[in-house]
Parts: C-alpha cells; structure tokens; sequence
C-alpha cells in the first residue's frame, strides 16, 4: 500500500464507493512540492474545508461530504506522517479511531488518532512522533491522540467500554497491516467484551445517555449528536452490528434480515438529515458545535428554505422536521436493538407462553400469535397496549411485532376509530392502575397515538419558539399526564401529598388524564387553542361512548386549563371578589379538584426550571380560598371585614405571646389599610407590627428587615418600610436584581402617614429561600443603604440576561383596567424580561408621580407578564390620557433599553 492510499472510510452507510473528489487527486502533488511544509498544509487544509463549505451550499449529498473531509484529512496526516515519522513506517502504524475511524468527519468534528507501537524497550521513534503531532497542531488540525502497544489496547479496553468501542472502529492510515491484524485479534469478542457483554454495555451506556437528556428528544435545544434519537443512537446500532455480525454499513443490516429495503432507506434518508444538519451548525458557528441552540436555528430554518407561514413560523418547521426525525431514529433504535438483542442474548429455542389468541410472551417480551393478526383483528393495534398494562412482567415488544404494528398504521381509519370495542380498549387504558403513561409514550412512538387521535398526530414534534415551553407540544402532553399518574401512585406521595389525595379522591381519573391529552391538542391551528381543543375534546370523548357530563367535564378543563394558573400569578387572590368571582367560574368543588390537578401538572409538564415552592404555595393559597367560598355556597360571598378580622384575631395572639404591648399595636395598626390586612397572613402582620412597635415614634428613617424563617412557599420575605416611598420600589428592586435574587411577588402598601410598608418575596437563582446567614446579613445591608441614601442615583443593574432571553424580542405592551373595589388602575404589562426590568418600571412610576400599591411578578420563558396596582398621588384611578401618557413613556423607555442591549 502507498503511503498516501490508506484504507477507504469505513462509513456506516452504503457499501457504493464514493466517487472521486479531483481536489484530492490533485493534493498528493500539491503537498509534495512544497518547501515550506507548514503554510502549505495549513492552506492545504484551508482550502478543502473552503471547497466542502461550497458543496454544502450547492446541495451535494452529506453523505459524500462527510466522506470526503474523512479522505481530505486522511491526506494530510499520510504525508506529515511520510515526512515525519517514515524512516520508521516498517515498524509503528497510525490509525483514525472514532468517528474519524468511521469515516465520518464534519468540518470542525474531533479528529481522533491512535499510534500502534510494538512491544520493545527501544524507542527509537519517539523525537519523530513529537514533531509529527506538533506540526499537525502547526498546520491547523486540533487532533486527540493516543500511543498505545497492542497490550495496552487490550488492557484499556477490557477496562472501558468507550476505548474498546473507539477500537473497533479503528482504521489503518499508514503502517504494517500485520500490527493492526494483531490488535484486533487482541480485542476480539473471544479476549475481552463478548458480543453479550459489549451488548449490555452500550444499551446501559445509552440508557445513561439519554436520561442526562430528560429521556427526551424534544428539548428546547435539543443536541444533534448526543439527545436520543440524534446520531449517536444510530452510532450505536452501528457498534453493536459491528461487534457481533461484523456488519459496516446499514446495507448489511439488511442483507442480514435487520432491516426492511423501506426501513433502510428511511433510516439512511434520517442519517443524512441529521448529518445535514450538524454539517450546517458547524459551518455557520466555525467550531464543533453539536447544540441546536436558539442562536441557530432561525438561521437553519432560513438556510434550509422553510418561510413563516400563516400559524407557523419558519424556525417552527424547521425544528418540526428535525423532532419527527429524531423520533423515526428512536423507534428504528429501539427496533433494532430489540433485534440484536433477540439474536445475542435470547437461547433461541424458548416456547412461547400464550397470553390470548392473539398475543403471547416469548422471553419476557410481547409478539403476535401470527404475522396477520392485525389484519384480522385490527383492534389487536390497541389491545397490544392494554396487554402489556396487564402483564407487568413484560419488558416490551419483540422487534417483528413492533415492524408489524408500524407496517400496519393504516388500518387504524375511520372506521376503527368509530369501533365501540376500540373506544373501550383505550378508555380501558387510560383506566388502568399502572402503566398509562408508559403505553401512551409507546404509542406515541409507534405512530398509533396519532391515528387514533388525529389531532394528535398534527401536534407530534410541533415547538413553539419560546422559552416557556421547554419540550413539542406532544412531549409536553404526555408530561402531563405523566405528573397526573404520580398524583395516582402512593410511592409518589411525598412529593405533593395534597394533591395525591385530591387525585385520589376523583371518581373518574381517567377525565383528568384526556383532558391531560386535549389540553393543548389545538395549538398551531390559529385561534384559542383553549376553546377549539374542547370541541375535540367533547366530540372524541362522546365518540367513546363516555356520559354527555364527563365529556363536559373534559371539556371545560381543557377550555379552562389555564384560568387557576392565571388568576394565581396575574390577579390580587386575596381580594374577596377575585376568589368568589373564580368559585362562579368553577362551580362545584369536583371543576375545582380536576383543575387544581391538571393545572400543578401541566405547570410542572411546561418547563422543569418553571415550577418552585413560590408557585406551588400561591395555588395551593388559592385553591383552598375558593374550596372555602364553594362551602360557604355562592348565594353567600366571602365578606372582607370578616377575612381582615380573622387576620387580626390571629396575628393579635402572636404578638401577645412575643409581648407585644395592645397599645403599640393599635398605634402601629392605625396607619394601616384594610387592602394590608387583606393582602398579609397573619404572622406576616405580627412580624411588621412587632419591628414597627420596637421603633422610635420620631424615626423617619428607612427599616430594612428580611424575615428569619422563610415564607409560606419557601421564599425570603424581605420587608422595606420607608418614608419616600415614590423611589423605594425602584431603588429596591434594583439592589435586589443585582444581588442575583428573583422577585416573585411585591405588596406595596402606602400607610396613613405617608409612608410605605413594602414587602418583597424573593427566591435565589435556583429557586430556594436564602440560606446562608452571611448573605442574609450582606442583603439586608446593602439594601438598608440603597434605600436611604437621597442624593445617590438608583443603582443600575449590570447581570446580564440570559443567552437564550436575549435571543426573544418582545414588543412591550401596556393594557389598563378598574379595580372598582380598591379604586385602583391595573396595568398588565408584557415585555422582554431581564434583570432591572422592575427598577426601569418604578423609575417610571416615579417620574410620572404614580403611587404604586402592589404587584404580581410573573416570567413566562422569554417575557414578564407583570401587573401593577396604581392610582395617581391624591389616590385616585388613573384617567384616560394619565394611562396613556404612562403607557407611551413605559414603551418607549423598556424598548429603548432592549434596542441598547
């Protein structure tokens, strides 16, 4: 073999040999003559990855691409090698090893090379291979090398998996052929890793893969390589049939029977994309990068030719494609490794057990009694899942089954959809005591979700380009009614205890689990997906023979599903009007029980970053106050002098154990307003009149105080009393932002006297209350100097946002309504979140001479939805041309500071 001929890539695609690129018959010449080795192979290599760059956007095939990078750096290294290290080519071989070894190289991919040395003292070669690896770092080329003997592979691959996967790969660039022949042989599957062992491996190395992942393919930015269903799950199917059929490319896995001609061509078809798609990320980022990150994909949707339509945008398609792909990669994986594992580990002459006529157990797993069961019994398509419910000892489906169910999805019609023995199959799953989310998620994966529910074949892989909604849609769903199954299972019960025995306690848990299904089914048709998902809701549930009220029920939860996570975070729950106006809205405790259920699930389904104790103490706050206004009945209202007197019966006791004295507290409570007592617990209350009581009378200085013990819902409760109130909110906010904390709820309360009671809730980072002493005392310090000091400008927030927020531009928006009962003007802003949004919007306040009474902090993904309290400085609503005047200043003063960003 010539030194500038190494072995073809192996790559684990075709058996055609890939046609010749004239830019490489040319490079052997090219390298040869130069004189001045280093700018010659840098340029060398400059110009190929120019040339690759420009056949990508000419739309050559990937494949090719990928092959030819593989061919161009196998070029270079051969002659740096010749140059180098040839007076010893006799006696040590290079190697590509890894993905290079596959063959398989994107523009700025690892290159991964090993040096075989034999077993001797003498080292002859060593000063060589230093300048070798040196130069190739000279000219350009970032490679990861290893120098190993042939006992030293064997002995590094008996101890790891990954090095003996790298070395199965391994292809010779240059080097006696014998050496590598030895090395082989060294680690073959009768010395180390037998074709079982090696099988456990990676099926436990990819389980472990994608549970850092969330077992999910559908992350927000998901990685192309690494997420399930990316390439590396393919890789794995390569590895396996490497090791134990010594198959190299997935036409062999067809010749041996693995794959179908369609499936091969589909899983081919799904490599390139994805290959495409890496190839791009790389070229447009000029480094490795695997992540779909927010950065990227608006422009691959643009690169790849996808336009915004009417409902969807283009980055929406784009990833569309992408999520539907990386789920054919899964179930083809999952088929796949199934196989291997029936032809590796299973005896091979194990009897079936019979489980009906139609199913039974062979080995642990489920297959059909013959190949046209289906076909005979379409129903079976449903009662495969039902089965597998009821037989837990069932570790899945045998791979022939799992082809006969997706080979089969066209039966699942009309005409089966309308079938009552099918209506009661699923309703008999949806009803099952273990198992349903489980079988929904593998049906969701074989396709037979979908055309069941045809609206929920249209939502599968759809994303919604926001940072609120961290999975598709169909993902999403299927969270949810996940969270609604471990509300069901005792073993969950320390989670959320509550709701586990409200879940428990509804007679029909199956409504909570379709509206689970339905919630969100109409999203991306344009409209109010809430109202047009419960008209599929009430007609699918009818459709299954379910009672006229149940799929009422169903339907109102999925009309209403937001409306309890809405009021909670956006309205002022401790207003009388608000609790009784939503108890109208539910009715009856059994809307109120299925909501709170579906809402904490569906919360928790959103974002795993969005839920905390904050928000599940706020709807826990609320449920019980409307449970409360059901049981006193609707005709008679909760009362508000009644709700303050309770505070105030309460909160009188605390302090007369902490020896507060009446009178202090009466003097304290007189400069108070009815709207505190309403929006303050009552330990709340006696914490403030405590601090206040101990004060000097003729103290006009600010108290800044943070509670000892952390709030209902794990927050910090920081109080700030101060006699210039128009600045406090401002200047406070700000110091809070800048210290890394997150405002989840501010109550303003302007006192008789002129001043302002304002307690703010705050969260670290990670979503805990303030932990450490120190910080508390640092908090409590800093903010004590921002607030009092009159001559210093309020302090400007310097964090940055977040990568991924600074991605978002969302248009400010401004929208006033009355509190009649209050006399208040509300108003609901929406803007671009970031840190020293709340001090932006309080210097404003301030500016304009507004009186700020409270606000409700609320941060969905990339925007804040806050609301506002306000009246004018004689404490009166806002008219007409006040609120606009207000509304134009807001914009045009957070715009403008997101335009400077």
């Amino acid at each position: 073999m010539r030194p500038d001929q190494p072995d073809g890539p192996d790559l684990f695609t075709s058996e055609s040999l890939p046609p010749p690129w004239p830019y490489l018959d040319r490079l052997g010449d090219r390298l040869d003559a130069a004189t001045e080795p280093v700018p010659a192979f840098r340029s060398a290599l400059a110009d190929g990855d120019a040339a690759l760059k420009e056949r990508f956007f000419a739309d050559e095939p990937v494949e090719q691409l990928v092959g030819d990078r593989a061919r161009l750096v196998d070029a270079l290294l051969v002659h740096a090698w010749s140059r180098h290290v040839g007076a010893h080519a006799a006696e040590i071989a290079l190697l590509a090893v890894g993905g290079y070894g596959r063959g398989e190289l994107l523009p700025c991919s690892d290159i991964d090379i090993m040096v075989l040395l034999p077993k001797t003292e003498a080292a002859p070669w060593t000063h060589d291979l230093e300048r070798f690896l040196t130069f190739l770092w000279d000219i350009g080329l970032e490679v990861g090398h290893s120098v190993r003997t042939i006992d030293d592979c064997r002995l590094e691959a008996l101890a790891d998996v990954s090095v003996a996967t790298t070395l199965i790969e391994a292809r010779l660039l240059v080097g006696p052929e014998v050496m590598v022949d030895a090395m082989r042989r060294a680690i073959a599957p009768d010395r180390i890793w037998s074709s079982e062992d090696f099988f456990e491996a990676k099926l436990r190395e990819q389980r472990e893969r994608h549970h850092r992942y969330h077992d999910t393919a559908y992350n927000l930015e998901p990685n192309v390589k690494q997420s399930p269903g990316g390439l590396r799950d393919i890789q794995t199917i390569g590895w396996v049939a490497k090791r134990h059929f010594g198959a190299d490319t997935l036409d062999e896995l067809a010749a041996h029977g693995f794959l179908t001609q369609r499936e091969l061509v589909q899983l081919q078809a799904a490599q390139a994309y994805l290959w495409r798609v890496r190839f791009a990320l790389h070229v447009i980022t000029g480094r490795r990068e695997d992540r779909l990150l927010f950065d990227h994909q608006i422009k691959l949707a643009r690169q790849f030719g996808y336009e915004d339509a009417t409902f969807t945008l283009a980055v929406e398609q784009f990833m569309q494609r992408y999520y539907r792909t990386v789920m054919f990669v899964s179930l083809t994986n999952e088929l796949l490794l199934q196989h291997f594992r029936e032809a590796i580990l299973a005896s091979g002459d194990a009897r079936p057990v019979p489980i009906s006529q139609l199913f039974q157990e062979r080995e642990e797993y489920l297959e059909v009694t013959s190949q046209d069961v289906f076909v005979r019994q379409p129903s079976a398509l449903l009662e495969l899942f039902v089965v597998l419910q009821n037989n837990p000892q069932l570790r899945g489906v045998r791979a022939e089954t799992i082809r006969l169910v997706t080979r089969h999805l066209w039966l699942v019609d009309e005409e089966f959809r309308q079938n009552p023995r099918n209506h009661r199959l699923f309703l008999e799953l949806l009803s099952a005591p273990a198992g349903v989310t489980h079988e929904l998620r593998r049906m969701n994966l074989y396709g037979v979700l979908g055309r069941y529910i045809p609206a929920f074949g249209r939502i599968v892989g759809r994303m919604q380009y926001d940072l609120f909604h961290a999975y598709t849609v169909d993902a999403h769903t299927l969270f949810v009614v996940s969270n609604l199954r471990r509300f069901a299972l005792e073993r969950y019960d320390h989670e959320f205890p509550k709701l586990s025995q409200i879940f428990r306690s509804l007679p029909k848990p199956e409504i909570a689990y379709l509206a689970a299904l339905f919630h969100d089914i109409a999203k991306g048709r344009g409209g109010d997906h809430s109202d047009l998902g419960a008209v599929d809701a009430e007609a699918f549930c009818l459709e299954q023979g379910m009672s006229r009220y149940d799929a009422r029920v169903v339907a109102w939860l999925v009309r209403n599903h937001l409306m309890l996570s809405v009021t909670a975070q956006k309205k002022d729950i401790a207003d009388p009007q608000v609790v009784n106006d939503f108890a109208r809205l539910v009715g009856d405790q059994t809307h109120l029980d299925h909501l709170y259920v579906l809402t904490v699930a569906d919360v928790r389904g959103t974002n795993p970053k969005l839920w905390n104790s904050w928000k599940g103490s706020l709807f826990d706050d609320f449920y019980e106050r409307v449970k409360q206004a059901l049981r006193r009945g609707l005709e008679t209202p909760i009362d508000q002098e009644e709700l303050i007197a309770e505070t105030q019966s309460e909160a009188r006791e605390l302090l007369a154990r902490a020896r507060v004295g009446v009178e202090d507290v009466e003097q304290v409570w007189s400069q108070l307003t009815e709207a505190y007592f309403l929006r303050h617990s009552a330990g709340e209350v006696a914490w403030h009149t405590a601090l206040l009581a101990a004060r000097d009378p003729e103290d006009r200085g600010p108290l800044v105080a943070i509670s000892p013990e952390p709030a209902r819902g794990g927050a910090t409760a920081i109080l700030v009393y101060t006699y210039r109130r128009r600045h406090s909110f401002a200047r406070a906010t700000a110091a809070l932002d800048q210290m890394g904390l997150n405002i989840v709820d501010a109550r303003i309360t302007p006192t008789q006297d002129g001043a302002s009671l304002d307690t703010y809730f705050v969260l670290e980072d990670n979503g805990l209350a303030i932990g450490d002493p120190d910080r508390l005392a640092s908090i409590e310090r800093n903010l004590g100097q921002v607030v009092s000091e009159r001559e210093v400008p309020t302090p400007t927030v310097t964090r940055r946002a977040p990568r991924q927020v600074r991605m978002f531009s969302t248009t400010t928006q401004v929208v006033f309504s009355e509190d009649l009962s209050h006399r208040w003007t509300i108003m609901e802003l929406v803007a671009a979140d970031r840190p020293g949004l709340l001090s932006e919007i309080g210097k404003v306040f301030w500016d304009k001479g507004i009186d700020l009474h409270g606000a409700k902090v609320m941060t969905v993904g990339e925007r804040a939805e806050d609301v506002f309290y306000l009246t004018d400085d004689q404490g009166r609503q806002l008219d007409a041309s006040r609120q606009e005047r207000l509304a134009e200043t807001l914009t045009q003063a957070l715009d403008r500071r997101v335009a400077a960003a």
